[in-house]
């Protein structure tokens, strides 16, 4: 067994205090991403953790990367088919996680998966690079396949089919938008006493804001 008690880092590059808070927090997460996208200390400032619940009862995280966001949630693309797909398709709350750990900061959002609309899905995927498209239509995400060779094949034949031509995006491939009930901002402080501020959505529609205990 390999013993890890000893790994700490003292986090103290900034603070999340109520007079810099704004009522929102989309506008809050807004102001943190373009922080974290401008940062040299993160390489990708979109990539977050889908969490869902899947069929066989067990939570599964994997990372994906955020393609857009705005008042109403967080977008992201998949294979409907896929595990994720089937698993949001009986259970559609979901939960998502943003860690830039060089700015020492958490984003982790709870919400409610839904498909976007077919025409919007169109237009995301004509604007992907044709590699990108290709892997869409050839993998059959998150099923077994016999070997590596296996897949390269089939993208070999689907390039030379696809030569010349228009590469539409099939139906079982598209967006979800997660729409949020509650998003909690986290911000590392020295003791590991850190900041969290949590807004919860009303049924009023309202955001209530609170600090919770780190």
């Amino acid at each position: 067994m390999e013993d890890l008690s000893d790994y700490r880092q003292s986090y103290e590059k900034s603070e999340l205090i109520e007079s810099g808070l704004t009522f929102e927090p989309m506008e809050l997460f807004k102001q943190w991403f373009h922080e974290a996208d401008a940062s040299d200390f993160v390489a990708e400032a979109n990539a977050m953790t889908v969490s869902t619940i899947g069929l066989d009862g067990f939570p599964k995280s994997r990372v994906v990367l955020l393609k857009q966001y705005t008042y109403e949630g967080f977008v992201f693309y998949t294979n409907y088919e896929s595990e994720k797909g089937k698993a949001i398709a009986v259970n559609p709350n979901v939960c998502l996680s943003f860690f830039w750990p060089g700015l020492e900061r958490q984003v982790i959002v709870k919400g409610t998966a839904e498909k976007v609309a077919a025409n919007i899905s169109d237009g995301y995927f004509e604007s992907r690079p044709e590699g990108s498209k290709l892997g869409a239509v050839v993998s059959n995400q998150s099923e077994v396949i016999p070997s590596r060779a296996f897949l390269e094949k089939k993208l070999k034949a689907l390039e030379t089919e696809c030569a010349g031509k228009e590469i539409t995006r099939p139906e079982y491939w598209g967006g979800y938008l997660v729409r949020p009930v509650e998003m909690e901002f986290w911000q590392g402080r020295p003791n590991r006493l850190h900041d969290r501020i949590r807004y919860h959505l009303n049924g009023n529609l309202s955001w209530q804001r609170d600090r919770i205990s780190p």
